[in-house]
């Protein structure tokens, strides 16, 4: 049975102009939320798929701990203005990074990074990887 062409051209229009489901929006931390998550605390993460623990003392001072090299000594401190972790390390420099929060997940953000870095947070200081 053939469709009159005025019901099908109907059709196709209704569904042309029902707008799309929105997409949830990434919630993007304070500093204060970031200070507070980050002082005292360990991360546990992956970046760019390699494994890493990152402590976060309350003295600015930061221990970079991948699970295949050594471990690296730098600074840390968490803009106001930009809502930003910043981070200091000997060969580069001071870098910003935005943390966000995406389905429950938390993930580090830059505009020199091309994906979202996943971690998750361990309370106090778990550096050492277990053996």
């Amino acid at each position: 049975m053939n469709m009159p062409r005025r019901v099908v051209l109907n059709a196709a229009l209704a569904f042309a102009v029902v707008p799309s489901l929105p997409a949830l929006a990434d919630e993007v931390l304070t500093a204060e939320e970031i200070k507070t998550m980050l002082t005292g605390n360990t991360i546990l993460g992956t970046w760019n798929g390699d494994p890493y623990r990152q402590l976060f003392k309350a003295n600015g001072i930061t221990f970079y701990a991948p699970k295949t090299s050594r471990s690296s000594r730098g600074e840390w401190r968490v803009n106001a203005e930009t809502n930003e972790y910043e981070s200091w390390w000997e060969q580069s420099g001071w870098a910003g990074y935005q943390i966000i929060r995406r389905d429950g997940n938390l993930y580090w953000t830059s505009k020199n990074t091309s994906e979202p870095q996943p971690f998750e947070v361990l309370a106090g200081d778990q550096l050492v990887w277990p053996q």
